[in-house]
């Protein structure tokens, strides 16, 4: 038996909350006029929606005590300046979290615990049907801009067209140490014989070896970091998220650091021309 569910009460906040959120044109008019006061042409304008839409807006946020009038013109009170900030900011946290939504699985347990404000300065790139190298290609416009280049579990820096990248930077100089499993230096080893070579010739490209990496790549180029999501079974790239937020930074280098002091140089080499 149906059981019937009673509907909010226009009397509860979560009302005021429905009634902003039912229309994409009333936040942004309410914020407007925290700016300074507005005409309603202006309003209108501003918004994209028709004159009589407007006078009703206006009306209900006047019955709310969140605009007054002056003359031809409105502007916000102090309490629909407060309605205005606390929606701007759920509607912040609502992106952030939208953003990190696909990805929260992969992401590493530390990165779970910062702040909102440190997760909405993260770069989000998540592999699609129809984009599966979405992810590759921000990696590599990273890369591309680096002085500086350290990572922990380097599959996507590996995959083209990020490869042809690391070479140009090995060959410009650049300081680069990359720290992976054993399995992935052979099979790197043997499909590149030739580029793997010339790479571990340069004395500014270190390989390193760790038997237990985490499921995740963590890449410090200058002051960015990139994380490197990848499929468990596959090793398919997934995700990359990327940031500059110093808290992010800081846990970065840290476990890279605690990594590399206890990697060592790999077992394997690259086979001979």
């Amino acid at each position: 038996m149906a059981r019937d569910i009673a509907p909010s009460r226009t009397d509860e906040p979560i009302a005021d909350v429905a009634y902003l959120a039912r229309s994409d044109h009333r936040v942004p008019t309410l914020v407007a006029m925290t700016d300074r006061p507005r005409s309603r042409s202006e309003l209108c304008e501003l918004t994209g929606v028709s004159s009589s839409t407007i006078r009703r807006t206006l009306r209900e946020f006047e019955a709310r005590n969140w605009i007054r009038k002056d003359g031809y013109r409105y502007e916000a009170t102090r309490l629909g300046e407060v309605i205005a900030l606390g929606m701007e900011e759920l509607i912040e946290r609502v992106e952030t979290e939208r953003k990190l939504r696909d990805v929260w699985h992969w992401l590493p347990d530390a990165v779970t615990e910062f702040t909102i404000d440190t997760w909405s300065a993260m770069t989000v790139t998540v592999a699609e049907p129809d984009a599966p190298y979405r992810p590759v290609n921000r990696f590599e416009s990273l890369l591309r801009t680096t002085t500086e280049f350290r990572f922990l579990r380097p599959e996507v820096a590996l995959m083209e067209p990020c490869l042809g990248v690391l070479c140009r930077l090995i060959e410009g100089g650049t300081e680069i140490t990359l720290i992976d499993r054993p399995s992935c230096h052979t099979y790197f080893f043997s499909t590149y014989p030739e580029r793997s070579s010339e790479m571990v010739a340069q004395e500014n490209f270190t390989v390193l070896e760790h038997d237990d990496l985490p499921p995740y790549g963590i890449g410090l180029l200058d002051d960015r970091v990139a994380i490197s999501c990848y499929e468990r079974d596959s090793g398919t790239v997934q995700a990359v998220i990327d940031t500059d937020a110093p808290a992010v930074r800081d846990w970065a280098a840290a476990v890279y650091a605690s990594f590399e002091a206890e990697a060592r140089p790999p077992t394997s080499e690259p086979l001979p021309e």
